[in-house]
């Protein structure tokens, strides 16, 4: 019967997310019981679809993401798909009436990296949008349980918290992404004489989407704040590590957030929404 196949799908998105992620999994895990397997299944989509852009190097990635489009539009359509992670997707997409325009503004950025290397501030804010913040607007598509009203007044929220968090993700991937995928996300920058004044106005910009994007968090419904809020943190010292590391150093090596920091992050997320201090 389908619900066993359905059942198994969900069960493929979470081994994907816990595969890929442990910070967004262990938000996840925060989450009402409600929210976990419709976010796992949007994250375990974004992340096959990141992984043909960015892993698949010796095989026909354009053709791969085509066919990978072609097969979401299709499952979300006749509402099934024996890709397991499409399965799972079209379900949430379903429930959830989550716009295909959001989908196709993700699918259009991953056919950004495709093809493009370096981006202007224009490319940049359409890559930004269509890879992280309509993500975002996903998941509040989730949270929000359909209450159009509270979507819209969350949304711009959700939008910059999503931007913070890829723009530090380029912050800590500069290494690989310059380096070994000759990407160049930043407009202006040039990471052969990037220096620590590039790098404070390009923190000082994702200092006020973090700002923005936290007074979102603070009007989230109580079912998904806590995991949001643990994410968000994660992010946030992720953030404060690159800020105290010098921009020659950044680009030589990955800036992570170690397993026991990350410990003392849940725990302490934990008090402060337990209190009520957000």
């Amino acid at each position: 019967m389908k619900e066993l196949f359905d059942k198994a799908s969900l069960q493929c998105s979470k081994v994907v997310t816990r595969a890929y992620s442990t910070s967004f999994s262990t938000g996840i895990y925060f989450l009402d019981k409600e929210f976990k397997n419709p976010i796992y299944a949007i994250y375990g989509f974004v992340r096959f679809a990141d992984e043909i852009v960015d892993t698949f190097h010796q095989y026909k990635k354009k053709d791969l993401l085509k066919e990978f489009k072609d097969d979401t539009y299709k499952a979300i359509e006749e509402k099934i798909s024996l890709n397991p992670i499409l399965n799972s997707f079209q379900w949430v997409v379903n429930k959830y009436k989550i716009p295909l325009e959001l989908i196709e503004l993700f699918l259009k950025s991953m056919e950004m990296d495709l093809e493009m290397v370096n981006h202007d501030n224009v490319s940049l804010d359409d890559y930004i949008l269509g890879s992280a913040e309509v993500v975002g607007l996903m998941c509040l598509k989730v949270f929000v349980r359909g209450d159009e009203n509270n979507y819209a007044s969350l949304k711009p929220s959700a939008m910059k918290l999503g931007s913070a968090f890829q723009k530090i993700n380029f912050l800590r991937d500069l290494k690989d992404d310059y380096k070994i995928m000759g990407r160049t996300y930043f407009p202006d920058v040039d990471y052969e004489t990037f220096n620590d004044t590039t790098k404070r106005k390009l923190e000082e910009d994702i200092l006020i989407d973090f700002q923005d994007g936290f007074s979102g968090i603070k009007r989230l419904p109580k079912s998904s704040r806590f995991g949001v809020y643990v994410a968000y943190k994660y992010y946030f010292k992720l953030f404060k590590k690159i800020k105290k590391t010098p921009a020659k150093q950044l680009i030589q090596s990955r800036i992570r957030v170690s397993n026991s920091l990350k410990l003392l992050i849940l725990l302490t997320s934990y008090f402060r929404n337990k209190l009520n201090l957000l």
